[in-house]
């Protein structure tokens, strides 16, 4: 999994301000402690010399430095203990002084190896829903907000034989599995006659939130604005933007997740046609997720792209909720 540059640049540039604030601050408490207590001030530099004094031992010619690197151990501990009652007396902790980082494991740097660090992580999680946030409402979206009381529990006249209610139910549980398995072995389907307004966007925020917590990298945009965004990689005159389009473009097929919002809404064109058999492909031949919301039936999948389309999209996993379709593939 990676989280895109952006974020994880705005998350990094708040790591490191935090570990400044965080050095600042035990920069002043030491000022006051040693402004209040020269003594404290004076084992510190008397303890910072004594690494001068080991190393001086472990080096001297034609003698056994064990014995006197021994005397200086017994005479740092004496002074750490002699500072530890000084401060204690004076109501600071013992180790008000000592530099300690807010996460042990990375060290305040991110990183463990090779490996993201969960510090780092949960700042990028932070900064992904913030960008998500633009494009859906995230504030108070989340599957434990969500809602059946504005389904009704009785069956449509003319509509599916089914309660919207008890349809939404089991679109509830399909769509939350799906997120909350995310990474693993994800599949599910279901379907419905398709109306619009009745809790694709919302299902598709809620998924984002979940799955972006989980550590995941999630990317949404409308169809709209993702074919857009082809366009102008493949045509645009100017090399800024298309420079700043193939970015974007990278991103819808690089990200661990994909939502998709309200395909069907972009005017059909053979361009768009290729671009989402070449989005969908590519995305399953590197083995990442889709979420696509749209209001068409499959059927409609098949007249209204090229008859690659619907198989491609069914071969992922196919989760159409009640009231609208959303996919996930």
């Amino acid at each position: 999994m990676g989280y895109e540059q952006s974020v994880l640049r705005r998350a990094t540039a708040r790591l490191e301000a935090q570990r400044k604030a965080r050095e600042e601050a035990q920069e002043r408490l030491r000022s006051e402690i040693y402004a209040k207590l020269p003594r404290v001030a004076a084992i510190d530099r008397e303890l910072r010399r004594t690494i001068t004094q080991i190393i001086a031992a472990s080096l001297r010619d034609g003698s056994d430095p064990v014995p006197a690197i021994g005397v200086i151990r017994d005479k740092n501990l004496s002074l750490q203990a002699e500072k530890a009652a000084l401060l204690t007396e004076h109501g600071y902790p013992a180790d008000a002084l000592d530099d300690k980082p807010a996460c042990p494991k990375c060290s305040d740097t991110g990183w463990v190896g090779a490996n993201m660090c969960a510090c780092l992580k949960a700042l990028c999680t932070e900064e992904q829903i913030r960008e998500l946030s633009k494009l859906l409402d995230l504030g108070e979206q989340s599957f434990d907000s969500f809602s059946l009381d504005y389904y009704s529990p009785r069956a449509l006249a003319g509509g599916s034989p089914s309660p919207p209610g008890e349809n939404m139910e089991f679109i509830f549980d399909v769509c939350s599995s799906y997120a909350r398995k995310f990474g693993g072995s994800t599949s599910a389907t279901c379907s419905s006659p398709a109306r619009r307004g009745l809790g694709k966007t919302f299902l598709s925020a809620c998924i984002a939130r979940t799955v972006s917590e989980s550590g995941f990298s999630v990317v949404y945009d409308t169809a709209v604005n993702i074919f857009t965004r082809f366009e102008e990689q493949k045509f645009a005159r100017d090399r800024l933007e298309a420079g700043e389009a193939k970015d974007e473009t990278r991103r819808y097929l690089g990200c661990d997740l994909l939502i998709l919002d309200d395909l069907g809404s972009e005017l059909s064109t053979p361009f768009v046609q290729s671009a989402l058999y070449t989005l969908i492909n590519t995305r399953l031949t590197a083995d990442k997720r889709t979420v696509i919301s749209s209001n068409l039936t499959m059927d409609q999948v098949r007249a209204r792209y090229t008859p690659q389309i619907a198989p491609a999209w069914r071969e992922s996993t196919a989760c159409s909720p009640s009231m609208g379709r959303i996919s996930g593939c």
